[in-house]
Order: structure tokens, then sequence, then C-alpha cells
């Protein structure tokens, strides 16, 4: 076995949930922005969480259900689950984003994922309260893999780690094995292998001895 992790937003997805979130107010533009410049490792990404968070204050929960709806999964990325579900791995999902758009995204494709460690916005009154909580603010994804490989009793040598964004870093550098999904330029040197589909991917599990070849 190995424990197989992913980045969701701009990974598994290319959807980004604050930017669908902030469609549904007004300030998707400024989220973009503030992602992109997290992304690219120019502001700390609890910074940049907490400043989208922020923007949100006072959304109807509805509409925040909405944005969650429109989530989706990259072409490819379910049924590779299920090639590393059947294979025996441990997989899981480490992001910033948010527990429901993760959830939703997967419902809808079907898809099991062993673990999911992922930050919520609180509401009150049926609004959102414009902040953020959870374990991947000012928690690292390093972190994240570490505890999970030990509850496993894996070495870091057979974690696998996918992401895109600077705030993979930490988790692509400790990995046995850091694959880039379209990696950002600050995140490429860190990465053994850069691919640009699920289906390039796969072939990388393959060739690395994760799956049998389909």
């Amino acid at each position: 076995m190995r424990l197989v992790a992913f980045d969701f937003d701009g990974t598994l997805s290319d959807s980004e949930m604050t930017v669908l979130l902030g469609e549904q107010c007004g300030v998707a533009d400024r989220m973009a922005e503030v992602t992109e410049r997290a992304m690219n490792d120019e502001i700390s990404y609890a910074d940049s969480l907490r400043e989208r968070a922020s923007l949100l204050d006072g959304l109807p929960l509805d509409d925040a259900e909405e944005a969650f709806g429109g989530v989706r999964l990259r072409e490819g990325a379910a049924s590779l689950f299920g090639r590393l579900n059947d294979a025996g791995h441990h997989t899981a999902i480490l992001t910033g984003g948010f527990e429901r758009g993760v959830s939703r995204a997967l419902d809808r494709e079907g898809v099991t994922v062993d673990t999911v460690v992922a930050n919520r916005l609180p509401a009150s009154g049926g609004h959102l309260t414009g902040e953020v909580e959870g374990p991947l603010i000012e928690g690292t994804k390093d972190e994240a893999l570490e505890s999970l490989a030990a509850d496993h009793d894996l070495p870091l040598s057979r974690t696998v780690a996918v992401g895109d964004g600077a705030n993979d870093l930490p988790m692509l550098e400790v990995a046995g094995l850091s694959v880039g999904f379209l990696p950002k330029p600050a995140v490429r040197p860190a990465c053994d292998v850069v691919v640009a589909s699920m289906d390039r991917l796969g072939r990388v599990f393959e060739e690395r001895g994760l799956l049998d070849a389909a």
C-alpha cells in the first residue's frame, strides 16, 4: 500500500471554489486575483484564504450551496481514484478549499476517498460569517501527509503527492513521489514529474508500479 495525496482546486478540479462563491456576490475577479497571488507564492496562503473568506461575509447559505454545486472533478479523476482504491492504496485529498465543495464533487461522480482534510466556512443566521476555519489554514500539507503516513505505519518514501500551487510545496517536498499537475512556475522545481491530464497521471502511476497497465 502507498498513501496517495491530492490537492483539490487546480489539481483534481479545474473549478476554484472561492471564485465560484465570489460569483454569487460579485467579487469573483477579486477572488481570482488573490488566489493567483497565493498560488505563485506572492502572499501567504493563510492570509490569502482569510482575505478571500472575508469577501464572502453575508453570502446566503443557499447561494453558497449553489456555488458548491458547480464544483466538478477533472475528466478522468473519478476513474483514477477507482483504480487507486482497487490497487489497495490509501487515497487522500489535502486541500485548503472547503469540505462542502469537495463532498459535492465526489458524490456527483460516486468517488470514494479514504481521507479528506479540508477547511470550512462558518455560518450564522443562514449567512456566511466571512471567517474560515479548519486544519489547513496555518497548518501545512506536509504535516497532514506526515500524520497520515504515521497513522498507517508508512514511511514518507511510500507517499505520493500531487499538486499545483505554492501551498502544495510542503507536501511535494517531503513525498516519496512528487507530481506537479499543471504546476505554477514556483512549484515546478519541487516536482519529480509534471503532468497535464489525469490520463497522463495514470500512466505515470503505471510506470512507477502503483497501478497495473490499463
